[in-house]
C-alpha cells in the first residue's frame, strides 16, 4: 500500500523528468551574468539607503 504510492512516485518524477527542458550553456551563461548584475545592484543600493539612514540617525541623536 505504502510501498505501491512510494513506487508510483518515483516512477511519476521520473517521466515528469524527460518533459524537462534543461537549459542550454548560452541561456545558463546569460541568467547567471543577470544575477550576479542585479545581486550587485540591489547590494549597492541597499548599502547606499543604510548609510543615509545611518547619517540621519547620527545627526538626530
Amino acid at each position: 500500500m505504502k510501498f505501491e504510492k512510494i513506487g508510483r512516485f518515483y516512477r511519476d518524477v521520473r517521466s515528469e523528468m524527460k518533459c524537462v527542458t534543461w537549459p542550454n550553456r548560452a541561456d545558463l551563461k546569460e541568467g547567471t551574468i543577470v544575477v550576479i548584475v542585479m545581486s550587485t545592484i540591489v547590494a549597492v543600493f541597499l548599502s547606499l539607503i543604510d548609510f543615509g539612514f545611518n547619517k540621519i540617525i547620527t545627526l538626530i541623536f
